[in-house]
């Protein structure tokens, strides 16, 4: 494995709020999903270009599941942390959480899984710090992490079979 320093999943959470605003919205009045999908992507990119001290590049999104509509007027709020990496690759799990800031009241909207890689000065992938696993949390988000990282490889092997 790597040779680099490990690193706490603590030490590259990100926390990216944004107030959601009439331009924000869709046809229906609802915030728009892609500018949801938009920010879900920047606040995993964050979280692994910080674990992994490098820029790094979105190669999947996992699964992304809307369970709630977002309004205009409340805060967006998407929290990225890592579950699990492998030699270049880092998931991320991203909860998106809506706030309404006037009576208080969160909302959770979405949950969405990326997978981001490392890459050197030439574009190639490149290896990153292993994840030190601290807590009983840490160690379940990498079993998760391990098995959905496993299935994602099994649907490629199908794919290119």
């Amino acid at each position: 494995m790597s040779d680099k320093p490990g690193k706490s999943p603590r030490v590259s959470q990100v926390s990216v709020h944004q107030l959601m605003l009439p331009e924000h919205a869709n046809a229906w009045g609802k915030v728009h999903g892609g500018l949801i999908m938009k920010l879900v992507d920047e606040s995993g990119g964050i979280c692994a270009m910080r674990h992994a001290q490098r820029p790094c590049v979105t190669v999947a999104i996992d699964s992304m599941t809307f369970q709630s509509a977002v309004e205009v007027g409340e805060v967006l709020c998407c929290e990225a942390y890592i579950n699990f990496i492998s030699r270049s690759a880092i998931e991320v799990t991203v909860n998106v959480n809506a706030e309404d800031p006037i009576a208080g009241e969160v909302t959770h909207t979405n949950t969405a899984h990326l997978v981001y890689v490392a890459i050197d000065d030439d574009g190639k992938p490149t290896e990153v710090p292993p994840l030190l696993l601290e807590t009983e949390a840490d160690k379940a988000r990498w079993e998760a992490g391990k098995q959905r990282q496993q299935e994602r490889l099994e649907r490629r092997k199908r794919r290119e079979a």
